[in-house]
């Protein structure tokens, strides 16, 4: 019994965050930002839409502007992931990120089913009355 404990444990310890499990949304968006916080921004950029790879075109022009336009999204201290709503063929995931600071930063993912699953198709900052949501 002990050992079935034990195991049961060990699994749910390595399968990581819940919501980022459960949902291929989050897991998308989370697989990103560990991407990011590996430096990895080849693999980074493979969660990002074609329009998307299309606009910026390599992996390292992609790299520069989330650590110049989103630190917290390149570097963030915490994660959560709030309401996702469906509009036409989007599906919109609301983000709350902490920074390394302490600070509270909303954004919105715009995702998009693609062939090779879900893309991320842009992020955009919310408004700070978002940030209690």
């Amino acid at each position: 019994m002990l050992r079935f404990v034990f195991a049961t444990l060990l699994a749910l310890s390595l399968a990581g965050p819940p919501a980022a499990q459960e949902d291929p949304v989050t897991g998308v968006i989370a697989a990103q930002i560990e991407a990011f916080r590996q430096d990895d921004f080849a693999a980074a950029f493979g969660f990002a839409s074609p329009m998307i790879r299309g606009l910026f075109g390599t992996p390292e022009r992609f790299g520069a502007m989330v650590r110049r336009g989103y630190p917290m999204v390149w570097r963030p201290a915490e994660v959560q992931y709030l309401d996702q709503r469906i509009e036409g063929p989007f599906t919109y995931q609301k983000v709350r990120i902490r920074d390394g600071a302490g600070t509270y930063h909303m954004l919105e993912y715009q995702m998009l089913p693609t062939p090779d699953g879900w893309r991320i198709n842009g992020v955009w900052f919310l408004d700070a009355a978002d940030l209690a949501a």
